[in-house]
């Protein structure tokens, strides 16, 4: 790596280590160098100029944050030393910033199935959905007893066990009917099986009522109070979907039918200069192919929040994008909790200081299109280009509800490096090369790239070349290992 520090805009007082530095070393910049005053871990940030107390932290060419005391040049900036600017519920000014929508270059296509309602799906599985936490033992245990379906047809058996359907009430209860409707829906799965116990707050019966219109031939439903056997049972209607799905075949797709859920995790001061930075290049290329991108996490959106604002194609797409920050700040405060307690230790950790300085690399990943709509959580999506969704920074509970929300793939940036999956294939991105090689196990694709070798043209299109490819049934990482996870966002009482 030739250049071992970078200034992101020629506004900021500060600029990120992209290697560890040390003190006493030399940084070059306009007509007067300056050496360091302490040793800079990678990813974290050091003092271009003395930045006087109360003065404001500039990172992206914009404040996240201020000076606690008098930062002297050549300082490492950090959470010792600065403090966020944020505070409660806002008023916002629709202040719409008209953006060229991006151009289509060669139209580019993948290899997917076509379902009977006209959906189309990325994967060939059968998914097995429990309505109650109750039978997650006998979902896993139906799992392992069908492997032997995994073929050429049906390509993995999944059990997706989760704690909820049962003790539940108000916005929980429907929260958990509306995801599992949903994954019962989604066009991944060639075939599911519903395991319902028969008792439950969110039995069959219930559930049925948030199914739209389904395949009869490729859903099959199961209470295993109902029968004496409910293993036998359900390896018989596995098998049964499996016969169904014999003959399902990957033909060729317009890409701009895809819907590619876009996931933080950024987790380093690395993550908004290279991988949120090429997702985003990346989101605009899919939404120029006629694709559509779906952004959740909504707490890592404070602090950036009016930069989504002023993208809204409408003054009613920017009220519902006010309505989703304010919504998720209320909800902190109707627990008793901090709204700003975020970033996390391993955020810290990676030289990420205030939320601001999180929010404003995590919302490069929405690229530059604009906002066309923006998703309660458990809604799908309805309008093609980019698309907010209403959920928690949980990365699990996220993942699964972007997935719920029609998603085919969610892309997960990442500077610490994670292994976890969710309903769909869940890419996992590198902020920096360091970490694709330390978990080349856990690591699909490596943005490091940008600060060394390839431009953002460069690496968006090789990770359009590379997403076209899982979608036509190259498997991630995660699915490799045979991982595969769901979570459902809780916030109210348990019975």
């Amino acid at each position: 790596m030739d250049k071992k520090w970078i200034q992101i805009n020629s506004a900021d007082n500060v600029a990120v280590a992209l290697a560890p530095l040390r003190k006493g070393e030399t940084i070059e910049i306009g007509p007067h160098p300056f050496v360091l005053k302490e040793d800079i871990a990678q990813g974290h940030k050091f003092a271009l100029q003395d930045i006087a107390a109360d003065e404001n932290i500039i990172k992206y060419g914009l404040a996240i944050g201020h000076a606690l005391d008098t930062i002297r040049q050549g300082q490492w900036v950090h959470i010792h030393n600065m403090k966020t600017n944020l505070g409660d519920i806002l008023e916002y000014t629709y202040d719409k910033k008209v953006l060229d929508k991006p151009q289509a270059g060669n139209e580019r296509t993948f290899q997917g199935y076509r379902r009977k309602n006209g959906k189309v799906g990325i994967r060939n599985e059968i998914w097995i959905i429990p309505t109650v936490g109750c039978v997650n033992n006998i979902a896993q245990a139906i799992e392992k007893a069908c492997a032997h379906v995994a073929g050429s047809s049906v390509e993995a058996v999944c059990a997706f066990p989760h704690p909820y359907g049962c003790s539940q009430m108000g916005g929980d209860q429907e929260n958990t009917r509306q995801i599992l409707a949903d994954l019962i829906g989604h066009p991944n799965a060639g075939g599911v099986l519903v395991l319902g116990l028969g008792c439950e707050n969110s039995n069959i019966a219930e559930l049925k009522k948030y199914l739209k219109d389904y395949d009869e031939d490729r859903v099959e439903f199961l209470v295993a109070q109902d029968v004496e056997d409910e293993i036998a049972e359900g390896i018989q209607r596995v098998e049964k979907l499996a016969e169904a799905m014999k003959n399902d075949k990957r033909e060729t797709i317009p890409a701009g039918e895809l819907v590619i859920g876009l996931k933080c995790g950024g987790s380093d001061g690395l993550s908004g200069i290279t991988a949120n930075p090429t997702v985003g290049a990346f989101s605009d290329k899919l939404i120029a192919q006629g694709g559509t991108t779906i952004l959740t996490e909504v707490p890592e959106m404070f602090g950036a929040e009016t930069l989504l604002m002023n993208r809204a194609e409408n003054k009613e797409v920017f009220e519902k994008t006010v309505d989703l920050i304010n919504d998720f700040k209320e909800y902190f405060k109707s627990h008793n909790q901090t709204i700003y307690e975020n970033p996390s230790p391993g955020n810290k950790k990676g030289g990420i200081s205030t939320l601001e300085d999180k929010s404003m690399g995590c919302t490069q990943k929405s690229g530059t299109a604009p906002v066309e709509d923006v998703l309660k959580y458990g809604e799908q999506v309805h309008h093609k280009g980019l698309n907010l969704l209403s959920a928690p920074g949980n990365d699990l509970v996220a993942s699964t509800a972007l997935a719920a929300s029609g998603a085919h793939m969610v892309l997960f940036t990442t500077g610490r490096g994670t292994p976890f999956a969710s309903p769909v294939p869940t890419m996992k991105i590198s902020s920096n090369t360091n970490l694709s090689k330390h978990k080349s196990n856990w690591i699909d694709f490596n943005c490091g790239q940008l600060v060394e070798d390839k431009t953002l043209d460069q690496l968006s299109d090789e990770l359009m070349d590379y997403v076209l490819a899982v979608a036509s049934g190259e498997l991630v990482a995660s699915e490799r290992a045979g991982f595969h996870d769901m979570a459902i966002f809780k916030q109210g009482v348990t019975l």
